[in-house]
Parts: C-alpha cells; sequence; structure tokens
C-alpha cells in the first residue's frame, strides 16, 4: 500500500510485545523494522546519542535526564515494564543480617547510578526508610546513557561483576540485581510483603519502560505516533495481561501516579535539575493521544 511508513524500532520481546513482532497485530500505515538487542537497554544509548531509532523503548530515568538536557523526544505513554522493585536489592548474608535501616555509610553497587530500577530503590529508601544517600559510597560499572549527565560515583575496577563483588565482600548491598546464591539475601526481609505495603500508600506499580519517538517525527506526523500506540495496545490486548494493579499501564492517567513519583525520586537524586511534570513529559504526545 503507498504511503506506508517502515519505522526503525527498538523494543524488547515480552508477551505484549511478541504479537506485534510477529505481525498478529496488523497496521494499514506502518511497518517495523525490529532491531534486536538482549538486554534491550543496552541500545538505550544509540538512541540518545547516535539517533538511531524512528520508535525506541525508554527507561523512564534516561528519558527524563534526556528531556532536562535538551533531546528532543516525545514520550509515549505506552508502559513496557512495569514492576514492584523491592526483591532488587540484595545483601551478603553471610556477613550478618542487613535492613534498609543499616545503609547509610555502606558500600553500595548498581550497574549505573542512572537506572530507573536504582532511582526507584533509592526514592524508596530515602522516602520510606529514611536512609541518607549521601552518606553511601556509591560503586557503578557503566556509564549513563545521556553523556551530558555528569556521574560522580565511584567506579568498580576493570573486569569485575558487581554481584560477584557482593559475594567477595567488596560491595554491602547490591541494587537492581538477584543472585540465585544462598549468601544472597533480600534487603527488604520480605519482598513482596513490602511491596504490598508500598503500593496500598502510593497506589502506583513502578514503571521502568516507556516508548520514544522523535519530537520531530511526532510534530510532521501525528497519525505514525498514533498509529504506533495503538498497535502497541493492540499487542497488550491480544497477549491477554489484564491485572490488578496493571503492571503495563497505557494511557497518561494510568502512568500518572507512578511517573510523578519517579518523576520527584530523579529530582531528589539530583538527577535532573528540576522538577518535570508529568505533564511535561507528555507536551510532545498529550494532545494526540488524549489521555
Amino acid at each position: 500500500m503507498s504511503g506506508r511508513k517502515t519505522l526503525k524500532t527498538l523494543i524488547g520481546t515480552y508477551p505484549h510485545t511478541a504479537p506485534v513482532k510477529s505481525g498478529a497485530v496488523k497496521s494499514d500505515r506502518i511497518d517495523f523494522a525490529f532491531t534486536e538487542i538482549v538486554p534491550v537497554w543496552d541500545g538505550f544509548k544509540g538512541m540518545i546519542r547516535e539517533d538511531r531509532y524512528d520508535v525506541s523503548e525508554m527507561a523512564v530515568v534516561t528519558y527524563l535526564i534526556a528531556k532536562a538536557h535538551g533531546k528532543p523526544l516525545a514520550l509515549l505513554p505506552a508502559a513496557m515494564i512495569g514492576r514492584f522493585q523491592h526483591p532488587y536489592a540484595i545483601y551478603n548474608g553471610s556477613k550478618g543480617t542487613m535492613r534498609p535501616s543499616d545503609l547509610n555509610g555502606k558500600r553500595v553497587g548498581i550497574r549505573s547510578f542512572t537506572t530507573t530500577t536504582g532511582a526507584w530503590i533509592r526514592g524508596i529508601l530515602a522516602n520510606d526508610y529514611d536512609v541518607d544517600l549521601d552518606s553511601i559510597e556509591w560503586v557503578t560499572f557503566e556509564d549513563p546513557h545521556v553523556a551530558e549527565y555528569k556521574d560522580t560515583t565511584k567506579r568498580a575496577p576493570e573486569g569485575k561483576k558487581i554481584v560477584p563483588m557482593l559475594l567477595e565482600g567488596e560491595l554491602d548491598v547490591v541494587l537492581g540485581e538477584t543472585s540465585n546464591d544462598p549468601r544472597a539475601r533480600p534487603l527488604f526481609g520480605d519482598p513482596q510483603a513490602e511491596a504490598r505495603l508500598w503500593y496500598a500508600k502510593q497506589k502506583a506499580v513502578p514503571i521502568n519502560h516507556l516508548m520514544v519517538m522523535r519530537t520531530a517525527d511526532v510534530k510532521a506526523d501525528p497519525e505514525t505516533a498514533r498509529e504506533v500506540y495503538r498497535v502497541l495496545l493492540e499487542g497488550k490486548r491480544i497477549a491477554g495481561l489484564a491485572s490488578d494493579p496493571d503492571s503495563l499501564p497505557f494511557g497518561i492517567e494510568a502512568n500518572r501516579a507512578s511517573l510523578k513519583l519517579i518523576g520527584e525520586y530523579a529530582y531528589q537524586q539530583k538527577l535532573i535539575p528540576n522538577r518535570i511534570s508529568v505533564d511535561d513529559m507528555f507536551a510532545e504526545t498529550r494532545d494526540i493521544l488524549g489521555g
């Protein structure tokens, strides 16, 4: 059909994207040329720094930092990953029991200080457990996706891996990781119970990844942005992933509580210099997609 567009696309393979990738979801306007990168977040730097894709999955905090530095990206309210974060903080139980309140002054490892999971967990630690994030020695293993962000953390020695450093006693806690090693224990003693309590308070599922397009493309052709969103939503519907609470919300209002909170956490942690409201996050797409 004339007028069809082929969009270079970076997106992970999940139950809700499989129908899109397989062609089970049809579109009379667009085709996707998928780039497969595993894990998908290894491709975010290419979108931020080199403008490689027409449509890209994107970590929320990466997007916020990019927006703060003037990157011309338009956010789509289509959640690709949402999950409770409490299981992703572990410590070495062979050195004794640890609780969140024990973290002040400790050495904590994280893949990159700008990861969204890291920002979520730090926000929970600071706001719900009174942890002084500035007292912690942060050890990182990768550069931020956004080159303009100034990383002041301590870099792990070349060749070192995050979970082995924890198990060898070189780190007290790591965030954003899990491990089947019997020495690895959850920092939040019963993560599922803690997550339920957190949800009862916040009424939000922490969102990790949404989708972005170029601002110029969305302005020039809003119908393509609408169609991308429609196709992704249809993929979720076909996958039959309805849940309560919804861990993959679509729509600005459905994502508002979570994004308002992670925006505040990002500001508190100096990941962004000024607060970014949810309405500002969707400034380029809210009139196109509505709520």
